[in-house]
């Protein structure tokens, strides 16, 4: 097989060649036609999370590691005990593994499993031409829907509709702010759009990223700036103020300007990975009734409701840039997230 592996924390991914594996169970070998290149990507090539005072969270993969985990591929080998019937099927491959036996995993939500083998991470990613999934069951059906846009629904796509979910049951026009316009942020506008709702308000610091957030349905838009008081986006919802905030950019800067716009009884979604710390008025929680939600990616079952809104046709698209897979294109795609060039959803084509 070929991969594009990193051979240590801050490295380029280099082009590498290893055994392809032989297959027992339900295990099945994909052939990768579209891999999704994350933000959460370039943090795994650093080798760690920033998590402010209390240090660096260092990756838990054994370096050479191989990333990417938004994979739409063909199923061409699968072990004895899988269904002969998905042989030859393209399906999106289910990233977020979990251990399948404690309660989270029976209740179909293995990614809040303790002991997780996630595929990009402890497992090899998408960042290759074949990738090993470890049961059949971890394979999604997404007919009807352009495979690049698929590939973007295992993180990007299940990411936004989990996190979205946090902030709803809401009024119609009630304020939802989102903040950071990017793949995932571009995502949770258009979800939050095709489910009706008529108050989304787009935050980011760049114009270009707040003209597709418009497209993707945003009423409002607010270009954030790191040099002035985190108060601003609460001065601009007025009174009203946010029934919740989805934050995708999640530092020290954003999370408290999130906390401070939330109205009596709001919600605040952490999901970005920026990194950094905040520090909050405790008494400000009990008074104001206020809840704070970390949101890790999404269930399956919410990556196959997701699909079905896909191909319901309701979901506006956000912008995708195809590129083929390569070992320059990989590393250049990291880079243009890392610097905050890149646009839209970045999909690698095998």
């Amino acid at each position: 097989m070929l991969q594009y592996a990193v051979k240590g924390p801050g490295e380029r991914a280099e082009a590498v060649e290893k055994p392809a594996p032989e297959l027992t169970g339900r295990e099945v070998l994909v052939r990768v036609e579209r891999s999704g290149v994350c933000h959460s990507d370039v943090h795994c090539q650093d080798g760690y999370f920033d998590m402010g005072s209390a240090g660096r969270r260092a990756l838990s993969s054994e370096w050479p590691a191989v990333f990417g985990h938004e994979i739409v591929g063909e199923v061409v080998a699968t072990g004895p005990e899988a269904s002969a019937e998905i042989l030859g099927r393209s399906f999106i491959v289910f990233p977020w593994i979990g251990c399948g036996a404690c309660a989270h995993c029976l209740e179909g939500r293995e990614n809040y499993c303790l002991r997780d083998t996630i595929i990009s991470g402890s497992l090899d990613g998408g960042f290759a031409d074949h990738v090993y999934v470890p049961d059949e069951k971890y394979l999604v059906d997404y007919a009807g829907i352009e495979p690049s846009r698929a590939a973007t629904l295992a993180c990007s796509g299940v990411t936004a509709f989990s996190a979205v979910a946090k902030v709803l049951p809401a009024g119609p026009e009630d304020p939802i702010v989102v903040i950071g316009a990017g793949g995932l942020g571009l995502n949770a506008v258009a979800i939050l759009a095709a489910r009706g709702h008529g108050n989304i308000v787009a935050v980011d610091r760049r114009a270009e990223s707040l003209e597709f957030a418009r497209k993707a349905g945003a009423h409002r838009t607010l270009e954030f700036r790191e040099d002035q008081p985190a108060t601003q986006i609460a001065e601009a919802l007025g009174e009203d103020r946010a029934h919740g905030v989805i934050d995708f950019v999640n530092s020290g800067e954003t999370a408290k300007a999130a906390f401070l716009s939330l109205r009596k009884g709001g919600t605040m979604v952490p999901v970005g990975l920026f990194g950094g710390e905040v520090t909050l008025p405790t008494v400000a929680l009990p008074f104001g009734c206020q809840t704070i939600s970390g949101s890790f990616v999404g269930s399956q079952p919410e990556l196959e409701a997701l699909v079905e809104l896909v191909r319901e046709g309701t979901l506006p698209e956000v912008p995708l840039n195809e590129q083929p897979m390569s070992e320059d294109t990989l590393n250049d795609a990291l880079e243009a997230l890392r610097a905050g060039t890149a646009r839209g959803r970045t999909v690698l084509v095998a």
